[in-house]
């Protein structure tokens, strides 16, 4: 995480005069290539942690040239492009971004998304939706981290733009990496063909320590201050149990080939009860019920100095199966080792959205992308209500946690 600035308005926005200059120096792009071997133009939406490690996993394919960058603060940008810099140095075949096509602010994502055929999409998870509603209308390739909204209101305007790209052929994937892991494949196949009979149930977990926390610095708005602390604010993270341990909840929709339809729960917050750790639990118990009797327990928790437990479960009427050690245990005490080599399922995700793209392949991700995040944020809605909550009230909830006005000095 970059160093916070104290003055947003006046060091790390650029100014709208300097983006009237910039005249013939951007490239013009009408709408995304849809196949060949000609350069695709890159573009990163979010330069942190995330978005970093995402445009160097892109730029491994060939023909891909980064073209523009966007973030909220410069301070971001600059830190990827230096690192960027390091790396690729003059080749510019791969990165070429000089400062007029680095853009700064809430609006940022729209400059940087129409100079590009593809975008890259790594703000936290709140922008999302409204970032790749714009993507799609502007006919652009798209790779979006999870989650892809904080609520059911983000979720259905996902949903909606995820039909319109299947209408402009355009190429869409989710950073739900498991599902782009040969290990995890191979043991769906193998539950697929019976290994273990019928699936049960599952259990899913994320337990650790937690992640980062960002103090106040004097000086910060409001609107910086959680901006910067993103993690710990629904309107921006949708807590961890969204952010985070969606990818645990996937697999078990995955596995299960369906989605819950009511989800009950509890949870609070035991440890982190500061103001500085913002409104979001420390630990989320939830159980998820499924049309066909599957049933999901699944465990989140952010609480130093105790168990850590990141892994999936799953019973069958013949067995158990354990991605932990990827492996299956008959009721007989038979094992099936599900361990498969396959690529590095980060880099294996963008490797498949240029294929597909190369090809004209079809592949959209945004619909299993929106309803696992849509299972996550109806289990948050269970552990905060204490109540049992359906399919149909997460989706067609009216919650908009989204500010009404994104702005420096805004409430």
């Amino acid at each position: 995480m970059s160093s916070p600035t104290h003055d947003p308005t006046r060091r790390t926005i650029l100014k709208a005069g300097s983006l009237a200059a910039l005249g013939a120096a951007l490239p013009s792009v009408a709408s995304a290539q849809v196949a060949g071997n000609s350069t695709l133009k890159l573009a990163l939406i979010g330069c942190g942690g995330r978005g970093s490690g995402a445009v160097v996993q892109s730029l491994q394919n060939e023909g891909v040239q980064l073209v523009a960058m966007a973030d909220a603060f410069q301070d971001r940008i600059d830190g990827v492009h230096r690192n960027l810099s390091k790396r690729y140095g003059d080749k510019k075949d791969k990165f070429d971004v000089p400062k007029e096509r680095q853009f700064v602010g809430f609006e940022a994502y729209k400059k940087a998304i129409d100079l590009a055929d593809v975008v890259i999409l790594t703000t936290p998870p709140g922008f999302r939706p409204m970032q790749f509603e714009y993507a799609v209308e502007k006919g652009k390739h798209i790779f979006m981290e999870k989650p892809v909204a904080v609520d059911g209101t983000g979720i259905r305007k996902v949903l909606e733009a995820a039909k319109k790209a299947d209408e402009k052929n355009l190429k869409v994937v989710v950073g739900l990496q498991r599902r782009y892991d040969a290990s995890y494949r191979n043991m769906l196949e193998k539950i697929k063909e019976g290994a273990m009979g019928d699936l049960v149930s599952a259990q899913v977990y994320w337990n650790s320590g937690g992640v980062w926390v960002k103090g106040r610095d004097a000086g910060q708005s409001e609107m910086e201050y959680q901006m910067r602390n993103w993690y710990y604010f629904n309107w921006l993270c949708g807590d961890h149990i969204a952010e985070q341990h969606i990818h645990n909840i996937d697999v078990a929709n995955w596995f299960n080939d369906s989605f819950p339809v009511r989800a009950q729960g509890m949870g609070g917050r035991q440890v982190r009860v500061g103001k500085d750790f913002g409104e979001i639990f420390d630990h989320h118990y939830v159980e998820f019920g499924y049309e066909n009797g599957f049933t999901v327990n699944s465990q989140c928790r952010h609480q130093r100095n105790t168990l850590s437990r990141v892994t999936e479960i799953f019973s069958g009427s013949k067995g158990k199966a354990y991605t932990s050690g990827m492996r299956i245990i008959g009721s007989d005490g038979s094992k099936i080792n599900c361990k498969a080599k396959g690529k590095n399922p980060y880099q294996f995700e963008h490797d498949e959205l240029y294929r597909h793209i190369r090809g004209d392949i079809a592949i959209n991700n945004a619909y299993y992308g929106a309803k696992s995040t849509l299972t996550s944020i109806m289990g948050r809605m269970a552990t905060y209500t204490g109540k049992e909550v359906t399919w149909d009230q997460a989706l067609n909830s009216k919650l908009d946690l989204m500010p009404k006005t994104l702005a420096w000095d805004a409430d």
